[in-house]
């Protein structure tokens, strides 16, 4: 599935995600009017699920919303969808138990781009940790035959 992508083009795109996050470190957002952090947990996100690594098409798709997902999170006053949970933190102690925090997630939709494309971006925090971009995909089923990973989306 992979091998079909164009690995330098895969490159570029991921070397342009990555200096979209170091350009800025966080971004306002006039629902929580709080700076939302853009770290390299967020950027691993983008890349990885559940320990292990996203397709390299899938990781494409992401990078290329990107540019559109951080324009989300500076206009959005409003969410979608709030979730809670726990989540283990950390490797398991002598007694084999692993620390657990609370985690909060929140989804801004918008419909962005000369594609117009409903995209979700995922807000996430950690215990009373600082909000971090934590995600960004199509909030609805692409259009039959659109591949944003080859189609790409204009450069900010």
């Amino acid at each position: 599935m992979d091998s079909e992508l164009d690995i330098d083009y895969f490159n570029q795109r991921k070397e342009k995600a990555k200096s979209l996050f170091d350009a800025q470190k966080s971004i306002y957002n006039p629902y929580f009017k709080c700076e939302i952090i853009l770290n390299s947990d967020g950027f691993h996100h983008l890349q990885f699920s559940d320990r292990r690594e996203r397709n390299k098409k899938e990781q494409l798709l992401k990078f290329n919303l990107l540019p559109l997902a951080l324009k989300v999170v500076r206009n959005s006053g409003t969410i979608q969808e709030h979730r809670k949970g726990v989540i283990t933190i950390g490797q398991a102690g002598k007694d084999g138990f692993r620390q657990t925090k609370n985690v909060e997630y929140w989804a801004f939709v918008a419909i962005m781009g000369d594609f117009e494309i409903k995209i979700r971006v995922i807000i996430r925090r950690v215990g009373d940790g600082n909000f971090i971009f934590w995600s960004v995909m199509p909030d609805s089923n692409l259009k039959k035959g659109q591949k944003l990973y080859t189609d790409g989306i204009d450069d900010e």
